[in-house]
């Protein structure tokens, strides 16, 4: 049986951190961020381009799924409403595989202290955090297992992530 992490989050939430970590101490793991699938100049938000980024990483989590090399694939997205949980999984071949839907969360203070220092060293732009602060309480309702970032180190947080 393999399984599949879907992580999800807002934006500075520690997706991507906690994924390559996982990636590490997972046997035989591959990791696929979503904003691989769709990092464009310019960013352009459509029907379309939803239509393609989604086909990207159902082909490419397909392609993980039917490896016999892989036995843990981890994906992370902002996945910040049900419906793209469910389009994600609903566009994988299920075969032999557990789907771990997880949500990383944590406090408004905590994202404020994250993405300020993304943004001073350059990394995000300012708009980011407007736009993660009025998510934080989307992930409140989401089937998905919560599990809050704050006060953890990354090593803590995919432990935890393990243990499910």
């Amino acid at each position: 049986m393999k399984n599949v992490y879907i992580i999800g989050g807002t934006m500075g939430v520690g997706k991507t951190t906690v994924s390559q970590l996982l990636k590490k101490k997972l046997d035989n793991a591959i990791f696929l961020d979503g904003d691989w699938c769709w990092d464009a100049d310019p960013f352009v938000v459509t029907e379309e381009t939803k239509a393609m980024v989604m086909d990207n990483i159902h082909h490419t989590l397909n392609n993980f799924t039917k490896c016999s090399a892989y036995q843990n694939i981890i994906f992370c997205w902002v996945m910040h409403v049900q419906s793209i949980i469910d389009d994600v999984i609903n566009g994988l071949e299920k075969d032999n595989c557990r789907i771990i839907p997880i949500s990383l969360v944590c406090t408004e203070r905590t994202l404020k202290d994250r993405l300020g220092k993304d943004i001073e060293n350059g990394i995000r732009t300012a708009d980011v955090l407007e736009r993660s602060l009025v998510r934080i309480p989307m992930y409140e309702c989401l089937n998905s297992i919560n599990i809050n970032t704050d006060d953890k180190s990354v090593e803590e947080i995919a432990i935890e992530i393990m243990n499910i």
